[in-house]
């Protein structure tokens, strides 16, 4: 029998015992003439019988080795005493009281705000800046050692590329984190120059702006704009009529560029990630090329402008052995360069710092590495300086690219078990067996004959080629006309219970999790990337079945049938049974080390937009978290934007559609639903997010009825004079474009309210939607800015003094809200 999911038959944790191991009892033969059902299911009991003393005894530190989360989540991911996935923001340095549990952070955002939550709906994407801080410092503090403790005669100075996770407050907190060690960024097409650009703005006026990927005139002169605006940029040429392009806007701007070459390394990695390397590499310049670059630059005489030598052997390079071959050809290119007449000062190795996904310290997977954060620097450190010496050239600074090491840690993504197919005992009493077994063909009863007789003498592998042929027998009948679909059902059951009672039914139950795989873990789909994937509770208990994920898509591939470990499934806890959990038996689990590329490469298949979003800081409150941003995820009128619909247009569409066939008392006669509750319907739908809602929920643009939303009305107003109440908002960038429509509908807004760089409106009728139009993003939520909120009052725009707001407390602490 397969064992569970993730778990090394030999090494399986205490007490942990798999079914189909010799010391369980072999099953009771197949009853030649069964009676009931319970002699059935009885043989079944008897064949893996639940051992109710191993469930009792399990305990979280169990979980934690079923699970290798101390082998991929160290230092930042461990089970606390409660069962519950535990944050480290720290890493080593976290003390106990420091730690955040991961489980009250999803129930603070996903919980109604009328209970204290943020009323996000799932999926979930949750930041810890905290963490990502400590993995910027980690990795400055790795090469520091390994300058000083080597002799170093330079400095170690990254950049983070932004393609990995362009989000804007994970790059903004990089440049503020790493401003203290110059630390820099790099950009690989023109909105990221773009966004890199504004950001190093507040950063070290030394922090490096690498400008790599293909170029045009418009690329280069933003790039040398950026030097001009005192922004330490480097052009690196991937292409070699770049070069003409440098020289020629560089005098036209009259700015002295700093330049940059991409080498075409001979040494690459045979893993997946290697694909970029190489002679054939997709990018950088041959040796022959780098030759015709530096007499270019010499008879224009700007060979000084050449300072920085680049390369990439490939993501997730495995071993230090690889890179140091690696970067030693490189430091060989940089002193040729040198010796060539070029000022050069920096040598950037890229990326290639690798995570362990799978916590095996592998050196030959494409998921695992066989080093630490102190072992990579050293290698490369020891690689430069070794050349350089025997060159006699002077140390270079060393610049790496490390974005997946980076961030990875950072992020976990949330989502929600919604059901599971149920494993059931088929159930056959003798008078049922009878009516089966007088539809079959002759030679049906024959193979129903041959397969009790073989059942009697313990002939399992008989058995299993009888099962086949009166299936097939079966499913021909049914096919003819001659079999009804009660007796294919029961062939299907009984070939079923044959499986179970022999020991070879696949035990694989699958969990039907509310996500998209294309939209939230591209890279599982496209390349077949393994992430750490569990449960964020209940692991102090026993996890009894196995299960396999499938997605909300309309599509075969939407699932996940591989986990780490090598193992085609999980161990899972029954759906329904953690309401001690103080969950409600809701079943979450998470997915880990997704922070790098997984948000900026998912797509919208089937229009599953993205996931909601919280940011959350360690603080010294009683949970020892304080949630410090929230964003829902896109609606499905975001979505359609994206594929050229406009949702305002649509909604006015099927609102005409409504009042032409719909009676203003009902839908045809006696339904009871009035024009205004289907108009209301029609914008909620509009204006929620695609996933399933599992219970009433506020997200979004939302729609908010008598019924759950308690605001009061006057209770004189007469029936025409009901509110209705529809909440959305927009960001501050977007006023300008709304402020017409803010003046069209002043007396029917009942309130405005300012949460940190965002406003949410709350308007009296659904109706007045369609007037507010693109870029009206759906962010409602009153989110309390606790710790790390920035004032921003004095770039708010206000109202004029014409418009009549009703006053309304949304249920917020907040010092930075202000109603009007």
């Amino acid at each position: 029998m397969t064992a569970l999911a993730c778990v090394d038959p030999a090494v399986l944790p205490p007490g942990y015992v798999l079914a189909g191991e010799p010391s369980l009892p072999s099953p009771d033969p197949f009853p030649t003439n069964p009676t009931t059902t319970t002699a059935v299911t009885a043989a079944l009991a008897a064949a893996v019988p639940m051992n109710d003393a191993i469930s009792a005894h399990w305990n979280p530190s169990l979980s934690a080795s079923l699970y290798k989360i101390d082998g991929w989540g160290a230092p930042y991911f461990s089970v606390n005493s409660s069962g519950d996935i535990s944050i480290r923001p720290y890493g080593t340095e976290t003390q106990p009281h420091q730690e955040i549990d991961l489980l009250k952070v999803v129930k603070k955002a996903s919980d109604p705000r009328s209970e204290g939550g943020l009323g996000l709906q799932l999926p979930l994407v949750v930041r810890f800046p905290d963490v990502l801080k400590n993995r910027l410092e980690s990795l400055q503090s790795a090469f520091d050692l390994a300058v000083h403790s080597n002799g170093y005669e330079s400095h170690y100075q990254g950049v983070y590329p932004v393609k990995c996770n362009q989000d804007r407050f994970v790059v903004e907190d990089i440049v503020k984190f790493g401003s203290g060690f110059r630390f820099g960024l790099e950009a690989g097409s023109k909105p990221e120059l773009l966004l890199a650009m504004s950001c190093l703005c507040k950063g070290s006026p030394d922090a490096l702006l690498v400008c790599n990927g293909f170029k045009d005139a418009e690329y280069i002169s933003l790039a040398l704009v950026a030097r001009k605006l005192a922004l330490n940029t480097v052009i690196v040429l991937e292409q070699e009529e770049e070069v003409d392009l440098v020289i020629e806007l560089s005098r036209k701007l009259a700015v002295r560029p700093m330049i940059g070459v991409r080498a075409k390394l001979r040494t690459r990695h045979s893993g997946h990630f290697g694909s970029s390397s190489g002679e054939k590499g997709k990018f950088g310049l041959t040796t022959t090329q780098i030759l015709r670059v530096v007499k270019k630059l010499e008879h224009v005489g700007m060979l000084d402008c050449l300072q920085l030598l680049h390369f990439h052997i490939g993501s997730q390079i495995p071993s230090t052995t690889l890179l140091a071959d690696g970067v030693s050809e490189a430091a060989q290119i940089y002193c040729e360069l040198v010796r060539l007449g070029a000022c050069m000062q920096v040598i950037d190795i890229g990326g290639g710092l690798g995570i362990d996904y799978d916590g095996s310290k592998s050196g030959g997977s494409d998921i695992s590495v066989s080093y630490s954060l102190e072992e990579y620097a050293s290698a490369v450190v020891q690689a430069v300086k070794f050349v350089c010496n025997r060159k006699a050239v002077k140390h270079p600074v060393l610049c790496s690219e490390s974005g997946r090491a980076i961030v990875s840690h950072h992020s976990v993504l949330i989502f929600e078990a919604v059901s599971a197919t149920v494993a059931e005992t088929p159930a056959m009493t003798s008078l049922g067996l009878q009516y089966f077994v007088e539809g079959l063909s002759e030679e049906g009863r024959a193979d129903y004959r041959n397969l009790s007789a073989a059942a009697m003498r313990g002939e399992y592998e008989t058995c299993l080629i009888y099962c086949d042929q009166l299936k097939q027998r079966c499913v021909e009948q049914f096919k003819e006309g001659s079999l009804d679909m009660e007796q294919l059902a029961s062939v299907d059951g009984l070939c079923e219970l044959v499986s179970k009672l022999i020991g070879l039914s696949d035990p694989v139950r699958t969990f039907h999790v509310n996500l998209s795989v294309f939209t939230s873990i591209p890279d599982f789909w496209g390349i077949g990337q393994l992430f750490p994937i569990l449960p964020i509770h209940r692991l102090d208990e026993r996890p009894g079945v196995k299960g396999i994920l499938s997605d909300l898509t309309c599509d075969s591939d939407g699932k996940i049938d591989k986990f780490i470990g090598g193992e085609s499934s999980l161990p899972l806890h029954e759906i329904g049974q953690g309401g001690v959990s103080g969950v409600d038996g809701k079943y979450y689990l998470g997915m880990f080390l997704g922070g790098a590329y997984e948000e900026a490469l998912g797509g919208i298949h089937n229009l599953f937009g993205g996931p909601s979003v919280v940011r959350v800081s360690q603080s010294d409150g009683p949970y020892s978290f304080a949630v410090t941003r929230a964003v829902p995820g896109p609606s499905c009128g975001d979505v359609l934007r994206v594929m050229q619909h406009e949702p305002e247009l649509m909604f006015e569409t099927l609102k005409h559609r409504a009042e032409e066939f719909v009676l203003e008392d009902g839908i045809g006669s006696g339904s009871g639903m009035s024009l205004a509750s289907l108009a209301t319907g029609l914008a909620s739908a509009f204006n929620n997010m695609p996933y399933l809602v599992l219970q009433s929920s506020s997200c979004g643009y939302y729609y908010c009825g008598d019924d759950n939303y308690n605001l009061t009305t006057d209770p004189t107003a007469g029936e025409d004079e009901q509110w209705s109440y529809i909440c959305f908002g927009f960001e501050i960038g977007c006023y300008m474009h709304v402020l017409e429509a803010l003046k069209r509908v002043n007396n029917d807004i009942l309130a405005l309210v300012w949460i940190g760089y965002e406003c949410s409106i709350i308007l009296r009728d659904v109706a007045l939607l369609p007037l507010f139009k693109h870029p009206v993003k759906s962010t409602t939520f009153v989110v309390p800015a606790y710790e790390g909120s920035e004032d921003c009052r004095d770039s708010r725009p206000m109202l004029d003094d014409e418009a009549q707001c009703k006053s309304y407390v949304v249920g917020c602490d907040d010092p930075f809200i202000e109603q009007i």
